[in-house]
Order: structure tokens, then C-alpha cells, then sequence
């Protein structure tokens, strides 16, 4: 990819619109000053004194985060969150990142998903220490399940002026059925990805990227290994993940993208398969988040009208800006990916 074509992507997003369906989490740090901590009267125990709080959109909303930062036109987030102060937090934070949460359902009966992360000033920064998980471990209720089908059809409608030009599916939850993207969900999206193949629909899951059909995957190739029954590699092979990723999109009748860590992205259709290498990386980096860019990144430019390599490249230059971006999931802008194409 050339910096004439990077551009001329670019400038299609403001004009696009995308949906980001699946399971929102809060993360929450909470730093602490050891050297204001106290003894609890009460229990003796040591009292952290808790002096700046930060809030943000994780996991779901990682992926907005990053389509936000690209200039992507209208994003809408679909998920079930809880009716209580962390839901509220993470609806502020999507909305301060342009996100729409019409379909994000506040339902009483949930969690809002929550990774508190408490963190320890030190004389060389912030340390992270122990994390408390707030997460959701019943079975999503049937009438949130409805809402969140309701949201996907008004979505993909072609007659519907909420139509988005493309859904990335973030499946966060390892519990089965437990979070936002249940196998009624699944179900639907298959639907929806054989009945509107001009739709860019791409699928990101922890532990279920085998199940997801009609759309398009984007595993590692561990999981690309493991969705065609073949035993992974510890160490990523080009040559195998270029194999599983024709097999899976020869199933699903999509592109399929298989991440390579530092050999970049496999972009493979059904009867060939095209590498996209990593650009190179300058000193220390933090991977964090860099699977959300990669997913960001393709689906964007899909929607802006690239074929399946350079959305592969494309994503991959969003994940370059961010594994820079140190203690922190970072975004990229269209700038950064300007400056990390040319070097």
C-alpha cells in the first residue's frame, strides 16, 4: 500500500458508519498512594488511599475506541450493560469517543462488566497490582437476547435508515451464553452475513472463533489451527496459517484474517492466500489491545472499499501505532498511520 491509496482510504471513513456488537466492559483504574495509607481501626488491615481514578471503555469498547480514533463517520455500540454507576461510567466514556448507545440495552438484572485495575505510585511510575473482575456468570435473559437480535436486524435492514456499512463482533465473555454474543446471536449473524455478503462482518472471539459462520474470522493462528481440528503450533507459521485461513473462509464464503503476531496478517479468501507483513518495530512496544486495532483497521477499510490485502495492510499499520503506545491500549489516527507507512 502506497501513501496515494492509504489517503484516498482514509477519506472515505467520515462518510462510513459501523457497528460494534458484543460485550462492553468498564475498565476502571483506581491508583494508590502507598505513602498516605492508613490502618484500618476496624480490622487492623492496611487502608489504601485511593488518590486519582480513570475510566474507560474496554474490551467492545476497545474496538470503538480505535474505530473512533480512525475518523470512522457513525458507530454504534450493541451490547447489554447494567443499570448501575460502572453503566454509567462506560456509556460517558463511549459517548465522550462519538459512539451511539441507543442499542447498548441497561438491564437490572446485569453486571456492567468491569475490570478494576488497582495501581501503585512508585518513584518510576504506576504499578499494577492485583485486578478485581465484575462480570456476568447467569445466563443472558431471554429478553435482552431479543433486544440485541431486534438491534442486529434494524441494523442490517437495507430499507432501515440505522443501515450500518459493517459489524465487527467483539465475544469477550468465555462463558457460553453468558455474555452479549449468545448462539442466538451467532445464529443470526450467520443470517444476516449469507443474506448481505456486501456487509464487512468480522468476528473476534476468546474461545468460540470455530462456531461463527457466514462472517468473517479474524484468528490468531493458534485458534485458526484449533477451529480445523489440527493441532497449533507454539510458534506462528506462515505457510500453516495460510492453509487453516483458506479452509475457513472456504466454509464461511468470506475473507478470512489470520493474525501472525510479528509476521503480520494472512488475508485469505477460499482459493488463495496473501501475507501482509508487519511493519518493523522501533524499541520497546506493548501489545495490549493490538488484536482491537487489527480488527478496527480491517473492517474500516473494508467498508472504505479495500480488497482483503490491504485491509490486512491497513490493519496492521493500526496495530503498529498502538504496540508503540506504552501502558496504555492505544489508538491510532489517521496522521499516525500516515507517519508509519512512510517510516
Amino acid at each position: 500500500m502506497n501513501l496515494d491509496r492509504l489517503n484516498e482510504l482514509l477519506a472515505r471513513l467520515p462518510g462510513i458508519s459501523i457497528a460494534v456488537v458484543g460485550d462492553f466492559f468498564l475498565d476502571k483504574y483506581m491508583v494508590t498512594d502507598p505513602a498516605l495509607s492508613e490502618v484500618s481501626i476496624e480490622t487492623g488491615l492496611e487502608a489504601r488511599q485511593v488518590v486519582q481514578v480513570r475510566c474507560s471503555p474496554g474490551a467492545a469498547g476497545t474496538v470503538t475506541n480505535n474505530v473512533s480514533a480512525l475518523g470512522v463517520g457513525r458507530i454504534e455500540a450493541v451490547g447489554v450493560i447494567g443499570s448501575d454507576g460502572e453503566g454509567y461510567e462506560l456509556a460517558r466514556g463511549l459517548r465522550r469517543t462519538r459512539v451511539g448507545c441507543r442499542r447498548l440495552r441497561r438491564s437490572p438484572s446485569r453486571f456492567t462488566p468491569t475490570y478494576t485495575k488497582p495501581m501503585r505510585l512508585t518513584p518510576g511510575g504506576e504499578v499494577e497490582m492485583e485486578r478485581l473482575d465484575i462480570k456476568n456468570r447467569r445466563v443472558l435473559p431471554a429478553a435482552d437476547v431479543a433486544r440485541v437480535l431486534t438491534a442486529l436486524r434494524a441494523l442490517t435492514d437495507p430499507g432501515s435508515p440505522e443501515r450500518v456499512d459493517g459489524i465487527i463482533v467483539a465475544d469477550q465473555v468465555e462463558e457460553r451464553n453468558c455474555g452479549v454474543v449468545t448462539d442466538a446471536v451467532r445464529g443470526l449473524l450467520a443470517e444476516i452475513g449469507r443474506a448481505h455478503p456486501q456487509i464487512p462482518i468480522l468476528a473476534d472471539s476468546r474461545v468460540r472463533i470455530g462456531e461463527f459462520e457466514g462472517v468473517t474470522v479474524k484468528p490468531n493462528h493458534l485458534e485458526a489451527a484449533q477451529a480445523c481440528g489440527d493441532e497449533p503450533g507454539e510458534v506462528a507459521d506462515l505457510a500453516a496459517a495460510m492453509a487453516h485461513g483458506r479452509t475457513l473462509a472456504a466454509r464461511a464464503g468470506r475473507p478470512v484474517f489470520v493474525t501472525l503476531g510479528k509476521l503480520g496478517v494472512a488475508a485469505c479468501t477460499g482459493d488463495e492466500a496473501a501475507h501482509a507483513p508487519a511493519p518493523p518495530v522501533r524499541g520497546p512496544i506493548d501489545i495490549c489491545g493490538a488484536g482491537d486495532s487489527v480488527a478496527a483497521g480491517i473492517v474500516a477499510a473494508l467498508c472504505a472499499g479495500a480488497d482483503p490485502l490491504e485491509a490486512a495492510q491497513f490493519g496492521n499499520l493500526c496495530a503498529s501505532v498502538t504496540i508503540h503506545k506504552l501502558g496504555t491500549t492505544g489508538t491510532a489516527s489517521p496522521d499516525e498511520l500516515r507517519r508509519a507507512l512512510t517510516g
